[in-house]
């Protein structure tokens, strides 16, 4: 008999608590290696996680299997960022086994809390663009959608933020530094990616294959997490790439005591996966960026490629089969990789290739600001991936030479649809590419859909009429209301069920209840508790303590000069100057909380950061003040830092130049937890306004049309804007004077000369009606029992901005999948 006994075989099905206990044990003692007596919190939530992961994982493989016995049209996510967050939380309430968890650990000894804190974020994305991403994956599987997403396992994200003396410091995020128990590591599903070499041609005749050599290569090896839909009945993949070397070690170079040298080619390979938008400001930083989207985009295609041959014979049916949505244009060189692996690789002739690439790839664009679409230097994409440039000037010239044949064709049409920019330094442009190589190109807000059409794609669009349509934003109500805001949560369903879990319009049916006293005091006590929560977070992280029953007013997103956070901060020192005044004149205490990441090589906006800390640091030691008005700048926002500061917002600033945000989906978040939006007509904030009614929303500032005419008439003066207003003459005289940073009394000045010279993003200009916005917002503050009403309008308002929605959206008018 073996003398060491055997456990019973492990129950990877079980949900209620008896089974839990027993399998987070058996994972802690045979997973982990250790015993109940010498467990830390962070290996009980690694055993947690792992039991948790197992009930996925049936769930996982028949929904797959599901799949393919079904033949079922894939849709493929390619996106260079999925903000994921923390899993446990989500996994476990897909399951509806969070309070069996709770239990389990409770009789165990475990405090929960203190383990659920120990997951860290997933350190896959900086904004709204993947944590769009992230909501579409949750709402693919929700819908029984056959999704998958492609991006890359950054091994240390962007950067973990802190602050030092008031400015941003960037440290590596080890998200990774004890492993990660939801990923699956598939070594033997491995693609070579190759860069740089020559292209030479199969025979002298014009029309001879040409083929890329002499190349360097890398190995893109997967990492698969599954992703659980709604109930978790569905079970859906995300995989990430991760470089390898495809010679790991030198080892005759180590032998000949080159020791640095044995190495070279796998630090220079997991280059290519360590950080996510590396620092572009050097040349080397702008190759190791192409190189990173090339990388994932080039694994990514051909892994779909083997998927769909796996069950057809050929490629015609591939645009039946598959759909490849580009997530913004970091992955458009999918365009001419795809048709590279088709033709170079595959055989099939050009045309064929190009039907059948165009028919497949769809893609979606983030940005109205043209230095925002990537191009990249003919010189650059020739060096590091010359037969792609080949392929792109032979798209274009195929382009422009139909365009050029049509009768209204001019010299200034065909030079705004080139994919190739001729004036200064020859550059491709990769949003042209990723539009002119797909069948449907979508914006994510009505504004924004419908300025695509006016601005950076007006020539493209001409050309192609039918081509851009519109898909509004969404996010998941899992996270982003049932699981970051229990309180309300479970408020809403006591009253009409929780079926707007699964269909987020059904929680239209509580605005009845905005007329409800006793549903108004609920939803009251439930948004206090919550900011109770994040005032004594705000004591535990920063040290300043915080009136939990003033206005909470909110500006959580990456820092960038068009969301104009130097608004927020303008209107900041404005009210610090008057409340200074005069103390006693009936002031509605406030606290002012703004968080998000500069990109480490956007000098204005760290200077804005510190500008914020600065500005933080005067105002909430001055006693003359005290209550009525704090500042705060929290660091290293994240997705648990919002699931934190969301459910505790009472206003929700959106505040950016109209025409400028492209949707945003952080405004949705905030009014399905019940703050008030202030907002110019920008984004999805236009149909939110709709929805929640505009006696529910505080509109100000100039709207994008007026934007566009101040420009084109060319008449605006900043400086004149400034002396007709006394209080934002103040203002900036107090920033640029040294009020804020009197150690350095000219900190602030290249800030003030940039509004008062330039002023893009019309800072000044919105400042007066953004003051009397806010002088709206605390008189309607003032009526709490009114503004709670309001708040109720928000929630139940805005049902229709569900991930859910918009990817039933996609789905139908894109990508023609259905669940």
């Amino acid at each position: 008999m073996d003398p060491v006994q055997q456990p019973a075989e492990l129950d990877r099905r079980g949900l209620d608590k008896e089974a839990l206990k027993r399998a987070i044990v058996e994972r802690l003692i045979y997973s982990i290696g250790k015993d109940k007596d010498a467990a830390k919190d962070h290996d009980w939530y690694q055993a947690l996680a792992l039991t948790v992961r197992d009930r996925l994982v049936d769930n996982w493989m028949n929904t797959t299997r599901g799949y393919y016995e079904r033949d079922q049209k894939r849709v493929y996510y390619l996106s260079v960022e999925f903000l994921m967050g923390r899993l446990l939380t989500d996994a476990m309430d897909s399951l509806g086994i969070v309070a069996a968890c709770r239990a389990a650990l409770d009789e165990l000894g475990v405090d929960a809390d203190r383990v659920f804190e120990v997951e860290p974020d997933q350190a896959l994305g900086n904004g709204g663009l993947g944590r769009l991403a992230a909501c579409y994956l949750n709402s693919m599987a929700s819908i029984g959608l056959a999704g998958y997403g492609y991006g890359i396992r950054y091994e240390f994200g962007m950067f973990q933020q802190g602050i030092e003396d008031g400015r941003q410091i960037e440290m590596p995020e080890q998200w990774l530094q004890f492993g990660n128990p939801w990923e699956f590591e598939r070594p033997e599903v491995a693609y070579p990616v190759e860069f740089y070499g020559r292209v030479e041609a199969a025979g002298d005749d014009e029309g001879s294959p040409r083929f890329w050599v002499d190349t360097q290569k890398v190995l893109a090896v997967a990492y698969d997490t599954p992703v659980p839909g709604w109930g978790g009945r569905k079970v859906n993949t995300l995989r990430l790439w991760s470089a390898k070397p495809t010679n790991a070690f030198g080892l005759a170079d180590f032998n000949r005591g080159d020791y640095m040298g044995a190495v070279a080619e796998q630090v220079l390979s997991e280059n290519l996966s360590r950080v996510l938008y590396p620092d572009d400001a050097a040349e080397s930083g702008q190759e190791l960026r192409l190189r990173q989207e090339f990388f994932f985009t080039s694994a990514s295609l051909q892994d779909i490629l083997r998927r769909y041959r796996q069950h057809h014979g050929d490629f015609s049916g591939l645009p039946d089969k598959v759909a490849i949505q580009l997530n913004d244009t970091h992955p458009a060189i999918a365009v001419p990789e795809l048709m590279r692996l088709l033709g170079d690789q595959h055989g099939l002739p050009w045309d064929e290739a190009w039907e059948l690439t165009r028919r497949t790839i769809s893609y979606t664009n983030h940005t109205l600001m043209p230095e925002a679409l990537e191009t990249w230097s003919v010189e650059l994409l020739g060096r590091v991936l010359p037969r792609h440039l080949e392929i792109v000037y032979r798209i274009n010239a195929a382009f422009l030479a139909e365009v050029s044949a049509d009768a209204d064709s001019d010299p200034a049409h065909v030079g705004a649809i080139s994919l190739i920019q001729e004036n200064g330094d020859r550059r491709v442009r990769m949003g042209n590419l990723a539009f002119l190589g797909s069948h449907r190109v979508n914006g994510v807000s009505a504004l924004h859909s419908g300025l695509m059409k006016e601005t950076v794609f007006a020539d493209l669009h001409r050309r192609f009429p039918d081509r851009i349509t519109n898909v509004t934003n969404g996010i998941t109500p899992r996270r982003w209301l049932h699981q970051c805001n229990p309180g309300l949560s479970g408020l809403i369903s006591g009253r009409i069920g929780d079926d707007w879990v699964g269909d987020l319009e059904c929680i239209a049916e509580i605005r009845p209840l905005a007329d409800d006293a006793g549903f108004r005091d609920a939803f009251a006590t439930a948004k206090q508790a919550n900011k109770d929560r994040l005032a004594a977070h705000i004591a535990a992280t920063v040290g300043v303590t915080v009136d939990p029953a003033a206005l909470f007013d909110v500006q959580i997103k990456r820092i960038h000069e068009y969301k104009r956070q130097l608004l927020n901060l303008l209107h900041t020192a404005a009210l610090y100057a008057e409340i200074c005044d005069d103390p006693t004149a009936g002031w509605q205490p406030r606290v002012k909380i703004v968080a998000g990441k500069a990109a480490s090589a956007y000098v204005a906006a760290k200077r804005i950061i510190h500008l914020a800390n600065d500005i933080a640091a005067t105002v909430n030691r001055d006693p003359a003040v005290g209550d009525l008005l704090k500042v705060l700048f929290l660091p290293n926002y994240n997705v648990t830092l919002a699931e934190r500061i969301i459910p505790a917002a009472d206003l929700s600033e959106q505040i950016s130049t109209a025409g400028m945000e492209a949707s945003g989906t952080g405004n949705m978040k905030l009014a399905l937890n019940g703050a008030l939006t202030i907002g110019t007509l920008d984004g999805a904030n236009i149909e939110i306004g709709e929805r929640v009614g505009a006696d529910n929303i505080f509109i100000f500032g100039l709207t994008a049309a007026e934007v566009g005419e101040l420009w084109a008439g060319g008449g605006y003066d900043p400086r004149a804007v400034v002396e007709a207003d006394p209080r934002l003459k103040r203002a900036l005289d107090m920033i640029a004077g040294g009020a804020f940073s009197p150690d350095e009394p000219d900190r602030y000045r290249p800030l003030v000369d940039g509004l008062l010279n330039d002023d893009r993003f019309l800072v000044l200009a919105d400042f007066a009606s953004y003051m009397e916005a806010q002088q709206r917002v605390d008189a309607a503050f003032a009526e709490r029992d009114d503004w709670m009403r309001r708040a109720v309008l928000n929630t139940a308002g805005v049902g229709w901005f569900s991930s859910d929605r918009a990817v039933r959206e996609y789905a139908e008018r894109i990508w023609k999948a259905m669940p």
